[in-house]
């Protein structure tokens, strides 16, 4: 394929998608990203669309919310690993709330097999996940259906949720950035968000890589709130994510990180090693001016033991 060939067919397909990352542009174009981060960044000078951590965005700053047909194709294989973690997060017997989106779907899927649990979700994609799961009670919001990614809003989903209280919420989103937390393109969707977050103990946010630094519209949940990020190993040439990564370590989210060879169809395979250690450099100081898990370069990998790779990269919030 000629590079204008090329070029054509990324900017078609971040007109469609609004967002789409470097690894996927080139699975489509069938080229290594060293050169399709040539062509975005060809296409970025000539104004036909913005770069962003990993990936490309339509121009014009905030990025817009893609339809569920456009983001059920995107970084499928991040996905699977990042909701075959976040699994293991939920326990027998326990209640939780599970916002709308593509990864909290496949969250879902992996849910089906947890004895006891109850799920109070807004979304009829992760209702339908677990609708033949004889083991978990699923308990669905009012509210209006919002087409776009079959999620239930407005007052009645909100009024729902008022005296709900669960031991975590898992939420995704458009954006998620150090400075403002995670965020979305829709005003409605954020407000419900933001109910589900207020129902729960704890909050564990959903987001893969090229999702790191992009800053959407509404805020929905703030830094200070989230307690947990799963996500999935950011390319070893994006500093801006591992950067991003490395701030929402120091003000006290607990990051967990999968590896490549985590995902697997309904859970980790046996033998897999599906988490890794943080990519990214420097170290978290704690309150009490000591010094917490040292957070290496992507280039320093190469020279630690495989069974220290291995190990997960939880920075617990001090």
């Amino acid at each position: 394929m000629f590079a204008a060939e090329r070029r054509q067919l990324i900017l078609e397909m971040v007109r469609a998608n609004g967002a789409v990352s470097l690894r996927e542009l080139a699975r489509v174009v069938q080229t290594s990203e060293v050169t399709v981060r040539r062509d975005v960044r060809a296409l970025e000078a000539e104004g036909l669309l913005d770069r962003r951590h990993g990936g490309a965005v339509l121009p014009g700053g905030f990025t817009r919310e893609s339809g569920f047909p456009q983001k059920s194709h995107l970084s499928t294989a991040e996905k699977t690993a990042i909701a075959d973690l976040a699994a293991g997060l939920v326990g027998e017997g326990e209640a939780i709330v599970v916002g709308a989106g593509t990864t909290t779907q496949e969250l879902a899927r992996r849910l089906a097999r947890v004895p006891g649990l109850t799920v109070v979700t807004n979304s009829l994609l992760v209702a339908q996940a677990l609708a033949h799961a004889n083991r978990v009670e699923v308990v669905m919001t009012g509210g209006t259906l919002r087409g776009s990614n079959y999620a239930l809003v407005g007052s009645g989903a909100e009024q729902s949720l008022q005296g709900l209280r669960v031991s975590r919420a898992f939420l995704s989103g458009s954006g998620l950035t150090a400075e403002r937390g995670l965020s979305t393109s829709n005003m409605l969707s954020a407000s419900v968000d933001r109910a589900l977050v207020q129902a729960a103990a704890e909050v564990v946010v959903l987001a893969d890589h090229t999702k790191l630094g992009s800053d959407t519209m509404f805020q929905t949940v703030p830094t200070e709130l989230i307690t947990r990020l799963v996500t999935d190993e950011p390319p070893l040439h994006d500093e801006r994510a591992a950067a991003e990564l490395q701030s929402l370590a120091d003000q006290g989210v607990e990051i967990t990180v999968a590896g490549p060879d985590a995902s697997g169809g309904d859970g980790p395979s046996p033998g897999r090693q599906p988490r890794r250690d943080m990519p990214l450099p420097g170290q978290r100081r704690t309150q009490n001016g000591g010094l917490g898990p040292q957070l290496r370069s992507a280039s320093a990998l190469a020279d630690v033991p495989g069974e220290q790779r291995a190990r997960v990269a939880d920075l617990r919030r001090r």
